[in-house]
């Protein structure tokens, strides 16, 4: 038997999260493979599964059960032929220090496939889905980004701009963050969207766009459609500008009437991490970092347990660029 100490949901979020939302408890564990934790992933969805009136297609997250999604850690000890000590896994466990169940439940992972094992936390399955397989971005596409400082909307145009776009635009929350896609991920330009994006769109996209990454929603909805070209297609991937509201205002619905006037696709799409979206990412992530035609942008935090929540809500606020995680210390 062996113990760790992992984060419980203390009572499910009505409105704003709070440190309170969230307690360390030491529990017992005990399985075919034991695994000690090395990087936690962190995703703006976790904040949806915190809430009763939860609305992903996946049940709500309880009190009193841990919380936390994806893993990467080292196996201490395995009695099944397929995990060895000392190999590297992926898994669903969530936030904890350490975690044990059957071999099964882990993935092994390469330790060699990128330069360091946080690279597999990053959110690239519902990046590429969403700009290949969705809004099927390509040669000639002008395409817009919100969020695009965010850890879905940093790889989503880095994608587009691999698949062949003219151009690629993205939307962050500062004029800091806008340089930053330009002078470090190859953005084409940029923008802060505090300043009038209808007028910023209509400036850099004359033209119009053709796809629109949204992460964001509201106002960057509204005025990627003032902007779009006749037949654009909108891959409707988050709200994150109503992410903190009641349910009703968190996911506010599209105007289809103004879309279909203007001849706009709208496609709301979720990511289901089948093992097909993986590899197709992964493929990709992997070529474009070996040509040199990719930046992950990511953020480690190096922390113990107690600091993990007071990161992600550090996250949910934008204090951080690209995709974030946690190294436990």
């Amino acid at each position: 038997m062996m113990m760790t100490h992992e984060i419980q949901l203390t009572a499910q979020i009505d409105a704003a999260p709070a440190p309170e939302h969230f307690t360390v408890v030491q529990t017992e564990i005990e399985g075919e493979v034991v695994v000690r934790t090395d990087y936690l992933g962190l995703a703006a969805t976790y904040l949806e599964l915190m809430r009763a009136d939860c609305h992903l297609p996946i049940p709500a997250w309880q009190p009193g059960r841990r919380v936390g999604v994806m893993a990467i850690g080292t196996v201490l000890s395995s009695a099944s032929p397929d995990l060895h000590e000392g190999d590297l896994v992926q898994s669903m466990t969530g936030w904890s220090t350490h975690s044990a169940g059957p071999a099964a439940s882990y993935i092994k992972l390469d330790p060699d496939a990128y330069p360091d094992a946080g690279y597999y936390l990053g959110q690239g399955p519902t990046a590429y889905y969403g700009v290949a397989d969705v809004a099927k971005a390509g040669e000639g596409d002008v395409v817009f980004v919100s969020g695009a400082a965010g850890g879905v909307g940093s790889l989503a145009g880095q994608i587009a701009r691999n698949l062949g776009a003219k151009k690629v635009i993205g939307s962050a929350g500062s004029q800091a963050k806008a340089d930053y896609l330009v002078n470090e991920l190859g953005f084409d330009a940029a923008f802060d969207y505090h300043h009038d994006p209808v007028a910023a769109l209509k400036e850099l996209a004359p033209e119009g766009i053709t796809v629109f990454f949204d992460t964001v929603g509201g106002t960057l909805y509204d005025a990627a459609l003032e902007a779009a070209a006749p037949g654009a297609r909108f891959a409707l991937c988050g709200s994150l500008s109503t992410q903190l509201g009641a349910a009703a205002d968190r996911f506010p619905e599209p105007d289809r009437d103004a879309a279909l006037a203007r001849g706009v696709e709208l496609i709301p799409f979720s990511c289901h991490h089948t093992p097909g979206q993986i590899a197709a990412w992964h493929h990709h992530f992997r070529t474009a970092l070996d040509q040199g035609r990719f930046v992950y942008p990511r953020t480690v935090v190096e922390t113990g347990i107690d600091g993990v929540p007071g990161t992600f809500l550090a996250m949910l606020h934008g204090e951080y660029r690209g995709n974030v995680s946690v190294r436990l210390a």
